[in-house]
């Protein structure tokens, strides 16, 4: 391939002096010498570049590829590499910037020659852009069609959205995939006029704005990123997927990722999974997961959630069951039925509360279950509350379950997410097992515990470990376990705080059924604080991936 250059230039910053009596002293200015800049063009017509520079006395070089792409940093004696993904015969012009010290730059402008043809297979083609044009859109009806996670891990451990649950201005972007004749591949992003960005890429954009910190905002950036440009799908061979790449623009959510792996593409169902390096503040790297279907896909109408038809991978990262709580009035029957009564002494812990089915007790209203605990004369018992079992509805033998709650508060109070061997009534506890997910107490306010029930290891002798995390009742937090056959894992927002080796002679290597409940007093919770009244456990959604 040709390359022609450009004169270069050299640019120095003029040394201001001083009016005042005493004299200012600036560092030492020191330009750049000796640029040498080696352009290397693929001759696959892969459309690959690699810039190779080196300067005496170079403190920083800056290489650009595009005028509207940030510019590739190097030092000295590295390389840059791009890839142009425009297919056809057609000329760039690549800057190259070497700084010194105290403002002093030399540049050189390389014109390249490219004949680029990137052909997509037709297979893949046909699915992510049909028959030549194929709009796409959020598949916002199902729970995790957005996440972000760890990026070490391959599922999003940090955050999953429910249905519908982001903000509306993601939802109404219509993402458009074609193509022409001619090896074109065309990408265009209809926004409606804002872009939902993650509160860290803020100022990218808006260097002024003070986003607040986990406050995402819809902004408008239909001028500074491209709407209408090229895309392409290219083997990646590190991660044996698919890299899907839109120039200098964006997959609907900013994050700050235009390149993503296609971890799923069918003809009705696109999924990315995407890294961020943090904008403001800088430092954190972050795995993004979306889901698309094509925008004549017909949304299920609502339901209670409960198995979604997927089977698991065996790496926990597929959502096999949940219950988003999305429908107000009674939790859904499919899914849970109710301990009722004071289970004769207290359910073996000797607790204050009579379970019940009523509303006041147990209700799902404003896209939250609700499980409250009353003071009140109820069948002989001083306080109400309600206990949700899964029992015979759902069961599962190893998984991560995941459930973002707000905690009831209150001397007394015993709110807990846990789960129970499915095999108790024939293999009394505690030989059926019990693992408890979150266990708080009132009279322990902040104190988050996980325990494992066994024999040898139950009531006061459970294996237990506990995490301070300020603000349980206040406001919602995730709480999560991994349970394999090699371990069982506890985590309070991503953070692990507890350990467990399992192993074959546990009972922690067969089907296990949820419970959800807040008791009052017993041997755990303690004495009842004598002003209480009430108090409410918040779920915001329970769900278990295999």
């Amino acid at each position: 391939m040709k390359k022609k250059l450009i004169i270069g230039m050299l640019a120095l910053i003029g040394i201001m002096i001083s009016c005042q009596e005493d004299d200012v002293e600036f560092g030492p200015v020191v330009v750049p010498a000796n640029l040498t800049v080696n352009v290397d063009v693929a001759s696959d017509q892969s459309g690959n570049v690699s810039v190779q520079v080196s300067a005496d006395g170079a403190t920083i070089i800056h290489v650009v590829f595009e005028e509207d792409l940030d510019p590739t940093l190097i030092s000295s004696g590295e390389t840059a590499e791009f890839r142009y993904t425009q297919s056809g015969q057609y000329t760039k012009v690549i800057n190259v910037i070497a700084y010194g010290t105290g403002g002093a730059s030399v540049s050189e402008a390389i014109i390249i020659d490219l004949d680029v043809r990137l052909i997509i297979p037709d297979e893949i083609l046909f699915k992510i852009a049909g028959d030549g044009s194929k709009d796409w859109i959020w598949d916002s009806s199902n729970a995790g069609h957005f996440g972000v996670g760890d990026p070490a891990v391959d599922f999003p451990n940090f955050f999953v959205a429910g249905p519908g649950q982001l903000n509306p201005c993601l939802y109404d972007d219509v993402l458009t995939f074609s193509y022409d004749a001619d090896g074109n591949y065309f990408f265009d992003l209809q926004t409606e006029g804002e872009t939902f960005i993650n509160w860290a890429e803020v100022k990218r954009f808006y260097p002024d704005a003070t986003p607040g910190e986990f406050a995402d905002e819809c902004r408008f950036i239909d001028d500074q990123i491209s709407v209408n440009t090229n895309f392409v799908i290219l083997d990646d061979p590190i991660n044996e997927t698919l890299q899907l790449t839109v120039n200098n623009s964006v997959m609907s959510y900013w994050s700050g990722a235009t390149t993503y792996q296609i971890t799923e593409l069918t003809d009705e169902k696109l999924v990315i999974r995407g890294i961020q390096e943090t904008f403001d503040p800088p430092g954190t790297t972050l795995a993004w997961y979306h889901t698309f279907v094509p925008s004549n896909t017909t949304p299920p109408p609502p339901d209670c959630g409960g198995t979604t038809g997927d089977t698991g991978s065996g790496n926990n990262d597929v959502l096999v069951w949940a219950d988003e709580f999305n429908d107000d009035g009674a939790p859904c029957d499919e899914n849970w039925s109710y301990n009722i009564g004071t289970g004769e002494d207290g359910w073996g812990n000797g607790e204050s509360q009579y379970y019940t089915d009523r509303p006041e007790n147990v209700i799902v209203e404003d896209g939250v279950l609700k499980i409250t605990a009353k003071r009140e004369d109820f069948a002989e018992s001083e306080f109400t509350s309600a206990r949700l079992i899964s029992y015979q509805k759902f069961d599962f033998t190893y998984g991560r379950v995941e459930a973002r709650a707000k905690l009831a508060t209150g001397g007394g109070t015993w709110p807990a997410i846990w789960t129970l061997g499915s095999d108790f009534e024939t293999n009394p506890w505690p030989a059926a097992g019990e693992m408890d997910l979150m266990e708080h107490v009132g009279n322990e306010q902040d104190q988050i515990f996980s325990s494992l029930h066994f024999p040898g290891n139950s009531g006061g002798n459970a294996v237990t470990e506990s995490t301070m995390v300020p603000g349980v009742s206040d406001e919602f937090h995730i709480y999560s376990m991994e349970w394999t056959a090699a371990e069982i894992r506890f985590a309070v927002d991503g953070e692990v705080y507890h350990v467990f080796q399992n192993n074959g002679d546990l009972p922690f290597n067969k089907n296990f059924f949820l419970i959800l409940n807040v008791a009052m007093g017993g041997n755990f919770g303690g004495a009842i604080d004598p002003a209480f009244q009430e108090s409410t456990m918040e779920i915001d959604y329970i769900r278990v991936y295999q």
